[in-house]
Order: structure tokens, then sequence, then C-alpha cells
């Protein structure tokens, strides 16, 4: 009986098999470049939130952050607290164009800009105008919307300047909360000369203030319209709630627009004005 060998493969055949490997390789390779990228970015999405948020007497300010539920889509929201050039306290949020190593990069470039401008005016509007500008010199190519709030304890001032970015919710004491749909400008990063209004509030009374990106209140099939009501309603509750409780119960409205993207919340509080002391 005689011996069956298998014959070898055809030339057509070899090279198909040679191809696929290679393919395969290939495949492989791109994906632990790309792991290697996330991984990059997260951690310096990590190293670019500030550690700990300053405080004013009778400014409690609490932040949250939730990462993209696609570990592709590591994103560039930021939120950041700061002294401005007169004392006053600085609040920032902001959300960078794309999902990569690059919008993190430049998201950190955002930041620093700020706090560094910052500490050369307390004028909102100017702070991104002069963004605006540094950040167009740079040459990234990308650009990010963004809102700032100054508070001003003192003298019990507060103003507000946005880029292109989603409106704060408010709440006062009195039982007045609302949507402040403020004037604003286009995001930084686009055009040169663009100048930001900026709206000036008086601070009469106990008020709480929640800055957010689109991530919290806006999904695929989850209008804007309808997060920022739910935000609205966990403001009215909460009002009397700490920061941090309210943080917290305000970052999970994005669970329910199915988002992908990352989100941010920052929570102010001003106690009101101090007692006025005995005649």
């Amino acid at each position: 009986m005689r011996e069956h060998r298998a014959d070898p493969p055809p030339d057509s055949a070899q090279q198909l098999l040679t191809t696929l490997g290679r393919l395969v390789d290939q495949a492989l390779e791109r994906i632990r470049l790309q792991r290697a990228r996330v991984e990059l970015a997260m951690a310096l999405q990590r190293h670019m939130l500030p550690p700990e948020l300053p405080h004013l007497p009778g400014v409690h300010v609490a932040a949250r952050y939730a990462p993209a539920r696609d570990g592709l889509d590591v994103g560039g929201d930021w939120y950041d607290a700061f002294l401005m050039a007169d004392g006053s306290l600085g609040l920032a949020i902001g959300d960078v164009q794309g999902h990569d190593v690059e919008a993190v990069a430049f998201m950190g470039q955002v930041r620093t800009s700020l706090r560094a401008l910052a500490e050369t005016t307390s004028d909102t509007g100017q702070v991104l105008s002069r963004a605006n500008e540094l950040l167009i010199s740079m040459g990234f190519g990308l650009f990010a919307t963004c809102c700032l709030l100054r508070y001003d304890s003192v003298g019990r001032d507060l103003t507000v300047s946005r880029a292109g970015h989603v409106p704060m919710i408010w709440a006062t004491a009195d039982g007045f909360s609302g949507v402040a749909l403020d004037p604003g400008g286009p995001p930084l990063g686009i055009m040169r000369g663009e100048r930001y209004p900026v709206t000036r509030r008086r601070l009469t009374e106990a008020g709480v203030l929640v800055l957010l990106t689109d991530g919290v209140v806006e999904g695929p099939e989850y209008p804007m319209e309808a997060g920022l009501a739910e935000v609205l309603r966990l403001v009215r509750a909460g009002f009397d709630a700490d920061p941090d409780v309210l943080a917290s119960a305000v970052i999970k409205v994005a669970d329910l627009t199915g988002h992908r993207d990352d989100a941010a919340v920052l929570v102010s509080r001003y106690d009101g004005p101090p007692a006025a002391g005995p005649a």
C-alpha cells in the first residue's frame, strides 16, 4: 500500500496565506499602536485636570469628570478653578474638538493659556479673546468651546463669558432658577479678532451655578434641551445640598443620554452676603 502524501499548495494558495499572515500582523500592530495612544491620552488627561480646587470665603466648588464609554474616544473635556489677577475666583469648563492624543494635548494648551491670561486681567471677555489669538497662533488646527466665570465674593460681582459652550444652570435662595442663555462668541481657535461678551450679575443672595459639557446633557437620541431640563430639575431639588453631592447627581444625567463622549461638571455655591453686624 502506497503512502499518501499531500501535494504542496499551488503558488497562488501559498501567496494568499502569506498575504493573510502579513495583514494579520499589520492589524495587530495597529491595535497595539492604538492601545498605546489611548493609554497615553488617558494618562495626559488625568494629569491635566486640576488635583484640587481653590476656595474663597463664602464660595464652595466641586467637580466631577466621567471618561468616554468607548475606550477609543478619549476626549478633551476639562474643568479648572484658579485665582485671577485681582484675587477673585475664576472657574472654567470646556470641550475640545476631537477624541485622540492631539485633542488632549490641545486641551492642556487651552487650560494653561486661560490660567496664564487670568493672571494679567480679570475681564473674562478679554481672557477669552486673548486665548483665542494665542491658540490660533500655535497652529493646532483645532478649536475648543469654553465657559469662563469670575466670582468676586468681596465686591459680590459675578461675570460670565462663553465661547460656543453649553449654557450654565443657576438657582437662587428665593426660589428662582433657569438656564443662563447669555450671549457668547464662537469657539476658541477658529477666527482671529473675535470679541466675547461679558454678562455681569450682582450677588445679592445665596445661589448655585452649574457649569457642564455637552457630554452631560446631549446624546445620539437625547436632545440637549431635555438634558438641560433634567439638570435644572436636580439643581432646584438639591439647592441646599453639598456641592459634591449635587455634582455627583448632575454627572449621572450623562447615563440618560446614551453618550459615548466624556463629560465634566463644575458646581459652585455662593453662601450669600455676610450677615449685617449689630448697629
